[in-house]
């Protein structure tokens, strides 16, 4: 997996320790130095801030104490509930927590060979795309000899802190960490897609099916390794960090720490009653401050649980900040789920295995409109098609689309200031079964992501067989940015950036010809065909200058909708399009009919409704049945 990790800044971890051995002193970063720089992109310190290595804030200084867990992490004075909630739940997963922090046992502390500590440790997080290996010393801000941010139960382990400080220093600065997003960390730390959940707008709290469905769901992301997290919006800033009576807090985000069906009553009797619960259990980052509801640590209702559930559960009864609650009550009582789920694309695994395109873009103004990528939203209709397009397939009869775009983050200096986010989005189209060229008119639209000024906008939608066309965009045109988009699909889905607005002028058009004319034949469906009881079992062929483009089968109707596209860029207008309609059988398909079009671009009526014939051109006879057809056709070639 980490065949491809790329070093941060050029920073080599093993050449940068090795001259640190030999010149025997202690490593102390450049790119990130012990300075207010490193504290602030604005603003001053209150108190005197002094950076020290862990010997000088106490004795025996240790990456982890007692293993690492979820419990280890407090939340220091920066306001990054959210990274630490992340922390919290990759603490839970060894897998992953072993990603982040690679070879944890060589950069343990040795007391037995103190002249092989050089000061010097590395991390690695998932970043647009790759992985990257992050180079810090160990040099830790402090106040009165306490760590200010992110610090450990026990004074002398420093995995946490160690662990901010390396994403502190791809940010930009500690304080670039202030107010940011789960979502992103759960991310940064597993190279997974993140998928948040609106409970209020979707009313999971009301709709049991809906929230047993996304209970479902979290117990097969938390089971196969993923990472889930929960908050309570906080909608004004005196909100924030505000205490419920219920004892949870508004705009703080908790990890969810386990995921399970509990099963209620004793002994035998709980087997044959066999009545479960869905339960959740979350951790709050300060350590403290926990639910009261029912369900909390020292509430009755655990009298309902045999006492061997409650020990497989490990149900304490500490004020550590880690309790369970029922998932109705989850639902009630908080606002937003983020689940990142770890994408399978090994064949080697009994779970699903998903196909993964990944594609890096840009938004880039430019003042030619055909070289313009940086359109905005569909509000602006005249730069909408002047975006970055990607096309991929859907080739099954159904299948369920994961889209990712993630846009690069910006780093927090001095000079510039935080680095935000860009309003983004994208929207989807199903397109032509054989477009090969960039869209330049509405077509239908399939599904759309929400625009958020957010790092990653993700969908999970469900589309029929065919091909799309993915426009991801910034809300307002004129931005300039990069991006990422990754596309899951259940087959290949032979995913590609369209960069040609038309088809190129070879060195062979003048030989074979160049396109006169655009033509875009919808064959809608057919009323009336011939068939046997149980109607016929159709597909359509659309022809036009030795390409074909064929429909898939309508089973048992004589009444089918097609709902098929072609494009075609025709060299010899004179010459009609045909579109034919067949019986799919078992021995020979049975030809049921056809119609010539001739797709002028006079005709300004693009609806026909067509008697089919044979093919004797000589003797045209009216076979039974009509099909609907929807042409467009232009002298321009970026017309459709």
């Amino acid at each position: 997996m980490f065949s491809c990790v790329k070093p941060y800044e050029d920073q080599s971890y093993s050449a940068l320790r090795r001259d640190c051995l030999r010149r025997k002193v202690l490593f102390e970063d450049p790119l990130f130095p012990a300075t207010d720089d490193s504290l602030y992109y604005k603003g001053t310190p209150g108190p005197t801030v002094r950076w020290k290595r862990p010997k000088d804030i106490c004795e025996d200084p240790r990456l982890f104490v007692d293993g690492i867990s979820s419990h280890d992490l407090h939340q220091g004075q920066v306001g990054n509930c959210w990274f630490v909630a992340a922390c919290s739940s990759l603490a839970s997963r060894e897998s992953l927590w072993q990603k982040v922090i690679p070879d944890w046992k060589e950069q343990e502390w040795d007391p037995e060979k103190p002249d092989a500590y050089t000061g010097i440790f590395h991390f690695r997080f998932w970043r647009f795309g790759e992985w990257v290996d992050v180079v810090i010393d160990d040099r830790l801000p402090t106040v009165n000899n306490q760590l200010i941010y992110c610090h450990s139960n026990s004074r002398n382990e420093f995995w946490c802190a160690l662990v901010e400080k390396a994403y502190a220093k791809l940010a930009g600065c500690y304080q670039a960490l202030d107010g940011g997003n789960t979502a992103d960390a759960l991310v940064d730390f597993t190279g997974g897609v993140s998928e948040p959940i609106d409970l209020t707008e979707g009313d999971f709290a009301n709709d049991e099916t809906k929230r047993n469905q996304l209970f479902e769901r979290m117990l097969k992301v938390h089971s196969r390794g993923g990472l889930i997290s929960a908050s309570i919006k906080a909608v004004t800033a005196a909100d924030m960090e505000a205490r419920l009576a219920c004892g949870l807090v508004k705009g703080h985000a908790y990890a969810v720490t386990d995921v399970r069906k509990v099963r209620l009553g004793h002994g035998l009797l709980a087997f044959f009653k066999s009545e479960k619960l869905d339960m959740i259990r979350l951790r709050n980052p300060w350590g403290e401050r926990e639910w009261n509801g029912p369900w909390s640590d020292t509430s009755e209702e655990w009298q309902k649980v045999s006492k061997s559930e409650r020990e497989k559960m490990g149900v304490t009864v500490q004020d550590d900040g880690e309790f369970w609650m029922t998932f109705e009550d989850v639902c009630r009582y908080f606002t937003d789920i983020i689940k990142c789920r770890l994408i399978n694309t090994s064949y080697l695994s009994i779970h699903k295995t998903w196909e993964e395109a990944r594609l890096h873009g840009a938004w880039m103004p430019h003042e030619d409109p055909r070289q313009n990528r940086s359109g905005g939203c569909i509000n602006h209709k005249d730069t909408f098609f002047q975006n970055p397009q990607y096309i991929f397939d859907v080739k099954k009869p159904e299948d369920e689309v994961l889209i990712c775009i993630q846009q690069r983050p910006k780093r927090s200096t001095r000079r510039e200031g935080k680095g935000e986010n860009l309003a983004i989005g994208f929207d989807i189209y199903k397109v032509e079964e054989n477009r090969q060229y960039r869209m330049h008119s509405l077509q239908h639209k399939a599904a759309s992501s929400i625009y958020i000024n957010s790092r990653s906008v993700f969908l999970r939608t469900e589309q029929p067989e065919g091909r799309y066309v993915i426009i991801p965009t910034t809300f307002e045109p004129g931005h300039t940015g990069e991006f990422l988009l990754r596309v899951f699909t259940d087959v290949p889905s032979n995913c590609r950036e369209l960069r040609l607005d038309e088809p190129p002028h070879t060195c062979w058009s003048s030989l074979c010809g160049y396109p006169q004319l655009v033509t875009q034949v919808h064959v809608l469906g057919a009323a009336g065909l011939k068939d046997s009881t149980t109607g016929a079992n159709s597909y359509v062929i659309i022809k036009c200058e030795g390409e074909k483009i064929r429909s898939t089968v309508q089973k048992s109707t004589s009444t089918p909708e097609y709902n098929v596209k072609g494009i075609f860029y025709r060299k010899k207008p004179s010459q009609p399009i045909t579109v034919q309609v067949w019986n799919h059988r078992v021995l020979k398909d049975e030809f049921l009919g056809q119609v010539h079009l001739k797709a002028d671009p006079d005709n300004l009526q693009p609806l026909h409704t067509l008697h089919l014939r044979d093919r004797n051109s000589r003797q045209p006879s009216d076979l039974p049945g009509t099909v609907a057809v929807h042409i467009l056709s232009s002298t321009s070639l970026m017309a459709v």
